[in-house]
């Protein structure tokens, strides 16, 4: 597994930028990725230390990042990394007490590759891509 970014959900794309942005100095962002498959709009900006933040928007009231923000919790929602093989990653956290949160969906931001979130007993969340070479497109 490889760190890919943390995931920071925000109620508007346009404000979370310029929130991260005052507050960690990003100056470098990808395009905004609209994503109906998984009902969100993202974006990651790097960090002048190489960290990469993703802002994930509700792309409808049904997005599973709304309850997030109306209940005002896991706002740093999850960490995330590319791996070589969902499947075999998948079988290895369920040996491990991880569970999956829903099946694997294709993610815009990564050229369709698939994506899949898993939690652990104590509630950390987190987000396999399996998208091994990935990597964002900064401006």
């Amino acid at each position: 597994m490889k760190f890919d970014h943390i995931g920071i959900v925000v109620t508007d794309p346009a404000a979370g930028r310029a929130t991260l942005a005052a507050a960690f100095r990003i100056d470098r962002w990808t395009v905004e990725f609209v994503d109906p498959i998984n009902d969100v709009i993202v974006q990651f900006g790097l960090d002048p230390s190489g960290i990469c933040y993703e802002t994930v928007a509700p792309l409808s009231p049904s997005s599973p990042v709304s309850r997030a923000l109306s209940d005002g919790v896991n706002i740093v929602n999850h960490t995330a990394y590319l791996v070589e093989s969902l499947e075999q990653e998948t079988l290895r956290l369920r040996k491990l007490g991880f569970l999956p949160t829903a099946p694997a969906k294709p993610a815009i931001a990564y050229g369709g590759k698939p994506i899949r979130f898993f939690i652990s007993r104590q509630r950390l969340l987190f987000e396999l891509i399996e998208a091994p070479g990935h990597r964002h497109a900064y401006f």
